[in-house]
């Protein structure tokens, strides 16, 4: 057998094992958001299956932390924080993030063996890149969900001004936009629907919009969410607190907007420098280096 089949061999494992992951954490979030919905939209009655391999889940979640335990890596206390972080809330996304990290590095070993040439080499670099990945990827989750989470925020301010001018309070209006920005942003919709689940549990308000903050951690959550604290603490009316804090977001998204624009000056360099301007130098000198080549071949003969 060739080397390219051993290649070709240990990137459809990963391949295969990166789509299961990314399968289970998607159907993770969506059932979640659905659950949230139905409670909050319509309240209807709602059964959770239970799948059929739950026990054959759980033994093997039962290896794979005995694995654990006998090399001696704890857990991450942070892991919850970061999934919440990500959108990805339940034991699932935990444990099948803790599974990856040890099935990945013994899977890249067996196929890191399969390759002939230098194969220690290979048996120690894919294992250690394959127990990195997890955690890569899952922090580029989290940075890509807070960044939609930021481009929602000026829809979301706007309409909830809307709301609270039509006579709605800010619960009502916060569960609001969060049914009508479930198709266009469902990542800021999870967020407000959030706080109408720990409201409606007995969280204080107050408290529920601090852990809205401290999950999505952006600036403009935590400025938003220090406004309604105030306004709840002072007694400042709403609206006209909503307002100021809609046109200040509108005036940092436009400060934004022109801060970009101006990059592109300095980074159109780079493409200029290295693909346009050789091609120009290429039609205009090219014909002038030939006829001096020529030129130069006459007078020699």
């Amino acid at each position: 057998m060739t080397p390219l089949f051993y290649l070709t061999f240990g990137a459809t494992i990963f391949s295969a094992l990166a789509l299961a992951v990314f399968f289970f954490f998607t159907r993770s979030s969506r059932a979640a958001l659905q659950r949230v919905r139905e409670i909050t939209h319509y309240g209807r009655q709602f059964r959770r299956s239970v799948p059929l391999g739950s026990n054959a889940g759980r033994r093997f979640m039962k290896v794979v932390n005995w694995v654990r335990a006998r090399l001696g890596l704890a857990a991450d206390a942070e892991l919850p924080e970061r999934l919440a972080n990500a959108g990805y809330k339940g034991t699932l996304p935990a444990d099948l993030y803790t599974a990856s990290r040890i099935l990945c590095p013994l899977l890249a070993l067996v196929a890191g063996s399969f390759i002939p040439y230098s194969r220690m080499f290979w048996m120690i670099a894919l294992p250690a890149a394959a127990y990195i990945a997890p955690n890569i990827v899952l922090t580029r989750l989290v940075k890509r969900r807070r960044e939609m989470i930021r481009k929602s925020i000026p829809d979301a301010i706007d309409l909830l001004v809307i709301c609270v001018d039509a006579g709605l309070g800010i619960d009502q209006a916060l569960l609001r936009v969060g049914q009508e920005l479930g198709n266009s942003h469902p990542q800021i919709t999870e967020e407000l629907l959030q706080i109408n689940r720990e409201q409606r549990a007995g969280k204080p308000r107050i408290q529920a919009w601090a852990d809205m903050a401290e999950r999505s951690q952006l600036p403009d959550i935590d400025a938003f969410a220090g406004m309604l604290v105030q306004t709840e603490r002072f007694g400042t009316p709403i609206a006209r607190a909503l307002s100021a804090f809609a046109d200040n977001i509108r005036l940092k998204r436009r400060q934004l907007a022109e801060e970009k624009a101006a990059k592109t000056t300095v980074k159109i360099i780079f493409p200029l420098v290295l693909f346009i301007f050789p091609s120009m130098f290429l039609v205009l000198l090219g014909p002038a280096v030939l006829s001096i080549m020529r030129g130069m071949a006459n007078m020699g003969q």
